[in-house]
C-alpha cells in the first residue's frame, strides 16, 4: 500500500472485537466501555483512509480522486485558499484540521477489485488507525468496502459509485453516498433522448458484468421502454475486457438503431472506439441514423475517447462549468475549479468533485457532532441539508444515506476549444425529478434497511 508524505500514527494495536467479524484497533487510553474504533481523542492528529483505483480500468478516475483528497486535506489543515470551505453553507470548518487535530492520510490501491479493496481498507483501519474510509470508482468495490466499514465500526464516505445497490439493497448505517445513481441517470436522460431521437427506437445494450452495469442497464431500459423504445438485446461484458470487437459484430447483425454502452472508465473508451471503428455511427438502420449512448461518463473519459465522444449523450454528477454557465445556484464550483486548477493545472473531474466534497462533509459532521464517534457522525449527516458545494441545494436523506441534488445531462462537443472542453451541458434535471421513495423496488423494496450504526470497539 502506498502512503502519503504525512506521518502515520503509530499508537494503536489490533485485537479481535467480538461480533465485528474483523480485527480492529483498540485504544490504550480509553476504557473499552466508551471506546469506538480508532478513537483519536488523545492524539494530536487524525487519519483518513483514501482507497482508490491506482491500477486497472478505472485508474484515471482514481488518480483524480487522489488529487482531490490531497486538496481537501490541505484546505482542512488551513493551507491553500480554502476552496469550497469558503462557500459551504455550514461554517463549522475553521481550517484547523478536524476538531483541532491535524488531518493526516494514508492511501491504498483498490485495483478495481472488491477483494483488493477490502484488504486495503482493512489495513488502513487496523494498521494505520483510519477513522474514516473513502474512495473507489467501482460500485462493486463500494459495496464491499461499505460492508467492511460497517463491520469495523468506521464511517464510509463513498467515492464514485453509481449502482443503485450502494444506497439500495446494500445500504449500511455507517455508509454515505454523495454521488448520484443509475435510476437518477435514467430519469434525467429519458426526456432528452426522446426529444433528440424520438420514441420509436430499438436499443442494444453492452453492459459491464457487475452490479453497476446491471442497475444502469435496468434503469436505462426501464426509462426508455416506458417512452416506447424496444430493447432488442442486452449482453454482459467482462470488466477486464479491453477489445470489444467481438461484442460489436452482433450489433451490426441486429436491427438495433441505438447502442447503449453501460461501460465506464477505460472500458467505455475502448468499447466506444471499437464501435466507431466498425462504422456504427455512419450507419442508417430502420430509416434512422444509428446512435450511441453512454449513460454515465466523465470529462476524463471524454478525453480518452477524443473525437469519438462528439454528439454522444450521457449524464454526470457534476461538471466544472456549472457555475460559469448556469450561475450561482451552483456556487462553490468556481472556487473548487480555481483551487484544483491552480494546484494541478487542469479542471477537476466529477470523481474529484465528489471525493473532495465527501471529505469536507465528513469533517463538517464531526465538528457539528463534537465527536469522532461514528454514531454521532451518522446523526449529524442524516437529513442534513446543505448548499455551496457546487451541486446546488442538497439533502443527505436519512432513510438511505443518499444525496439528492440536480443531475447534469451532457453531450460530447462537436467542436471543442481544447482538451478540457470536450463536454457541453445540455440540461440540468432538478432534484425533485430524480427523487424516489427509499423503499422503491429498484432499491431493495421495504426489506432494504440501513440497520444500526456500529461504533466498533
Amino acid at each position: 500500500m502506498s502512503t502519503s508524505n504525512f506521518t502515520r500514527r503509530g499508537m494503536l494495536k489490533t485485537s479481535a472485537v467480538a461480533g465485528a467479524g474483523l480485527a480492529v484497533p483498540t485504544i490504550f487510553t480509553a476504557s473499552s466501555a466508551s471506546a469506538f474504533t480508532n478513537d483519536p481523542t488523545d492524539a494530536s492528529s487524525v487519519t483518513l483512509g483514501f482507497n482508490v483505483p491506482q491500477s486497472g480500468p478505472y485508474a484515471d478516475e482514481g488518480a483524480d480522486e487522489l488529487r482531490a483528497y490531497e486538496l481537501a486535506v490541505e484546505h482542512l489543515n488551513g493551507g491553500g485558499d480554502g476552496g469550497m470551505m469558503n462557500t459551504f453553507s455550514s461554517k463549522a470548518l475553521q481550517g484547523n484540521g478536524i476538531m483541532g487535530k491535524k488531518v493526516e492520510y494514508v492511501t491504498g490501491d483498490t485495483q478495481t477489485k472488491s477483494d483488493a479493496a477490502r484488504a486495503s481498507a482493512k489495513s488502513m483501519i487496523e494498521k494505520d488507525g483510519a477513522v474514516m474510509i473513502t474512495g473507489g470508482s467501482s460500485s462493486g468495490v463500494a459495496v464491499a468496502v461499505q460492508a467492511l466499514c460497517q463491520e469495523a465500526g468506521v464511517i464510509f464516505m463513498a467515492g464514485l459509485t453509481h449502482s443503485n445497490d450502494t444506497t439500495g439493497k446494500d445500504r449500511k448505517a455507517n455508509g454515505f453516498r454523495h454521488f448520484f445513481n443509475s435510476w437518477m441517470s435514467g430519469a434525467a436522460l429519458a426526456p432528452v433522448l426522446a426529444n433528440a431521437y424520438g420514441t420509436d427506437r430499438k436499443a442494444y445494450h453492452l453492459t459491464a458484468d457487475y452490479n453497476w452495469g446491471y442497475t444502469t442497464e435496468e434503469a436505462i431500459r426501464n426509462s426508455t421502454e416506458a417512452m416506447g423504445w424496444e430493447t432488442v438485446n442486452a449482453v454482459k461484458t467482462p470488466l477486464t475486457q479491453t477489445d470489444f470487437s467481438a461484442y460489436i459484430t452482433p450489433v451490426l447483425q441486429s436491427d438495433a438503431d441505438v447502442l447503449v454502452l453501460n461501460h465506464y472508465g477505460g472500458n467505455m473508451v475502448n468499447s466506444l472506439t471499437n464501435a466507431v471503428q466498425f462504422g456504427l455511427r455512419d450507419r442508417m438502420v430502420n430509416d434512422k441514423k444509428f446512435e450511441i449512448i453512454v449513460p454515465l461518463y466523465s470529462e476524463l473519459m471524454a478525453r480518452g475517447a477524443g473525437q469519438n465522444i462528439a454528439g454522444i449523450f450521457g449524464s454526470q454528477n457534476w461538471d466544472w462549468k456549472l457555475q460559469r454557465e448556469l450561475g450561482d445556484r451552483y456556487v462553490g464550483t468556481d472556487a473548487f475549479v480555481k483551487s484544483f486548477g491552480e494546484k494541478f493545472g487542469f479542471p477537476p473531474s466529477q470523481a474529484a468533485h465528489t471525493c473532495y466534497v465527501q471529505t469536507l462533509l465528513y469533517a463538517d459532521a464531526v465538528e457539528r457532532a463534537g465527536s469522532f464517534n461514528p454514531c454521532a457522525v451518522v446523526e449529524a449527516l442524516k437529513d442534513f441539508e446543505f448548499d455551496g458545494l457546487g451541486s446546488g441545494p442538497t439533502l443527505y436523506r436519512g432513510d438511505d444515506h443518499q444525496c439528492f441534488k440536480d443531475v447534469v445531462v451532457v453531450r460530447g462537443k462537436e467542436n471543442p476549444e481544447n482538451e478540457f472542453d470536450l463536454v457541453e451541458i445540455v440540461e440540468v434535471t432538478p432534484a425533485e425529478q430524480v427523487t424516489y421513495a427509499a423503499d422503491a423496488p429498484e432499491f431493495g423494496g421495504p426489506e432494504a434497511t440501513l440497520g444500526e450504526c456500529n461504533p466498533g470497539a
